[in-house]
């Protein structure tokens, strides 16, 4: 079982920053992927970003390639989202999701955090 909890949400203005981070507990939470997703109101849930525990390889999804960041801290069993130039459109329910194995981009973690919300004003 992984526990995850998700922080680091709020509301920022259109340009603005924002850091979100996913604490991982368990057993051999450090062996997991890690992924960000996101869903806004209406909308189904989307892969944001993620990355592989083995080659902290990352994967972001094409809308917010060049402006976020994911990164991880083994030590610390935590990944970091560092969303920058956000926009309206980033406004979003923001989860992290942890898995052994599979594509990163797929919706078939094997655990989820509860959520964190962004909201971007114009």
């Amino acid at each position: 079982q992984v526990q995850l909890v998700e922080s680091g949400g709020g509301l920022v203005q259109a340009g603005g920053s924002l850091r979100l981070s996913c604490a991982a507990s368990g057993r051999a939470a450090s062996l997991y992927d890690l992924g960000w997703f996101r869903q806004a109101p209406g909308k189904q849930r989307e892969f944001v970003a993620g990355i592989r525990w083995s080659t902290d390889s990352p994967e972001y999804a094409h809308s917010v390639k060049d402006r976020f960041t994911i990164s991880r801290d083994n030590a610390k069993n935590t990944v970091y989202l560092q969303m920058n130039s956000l926009k309206p459109e980033d406004t979003a329910v923001y989860y992290c999701g942890a898995r052994l194995s599979g594509p990163l981009w797929s919706h078939n973690y094997d655990y989820w955090g509860q959520g964190t919300q962004v909201t971007v004003s114009s």
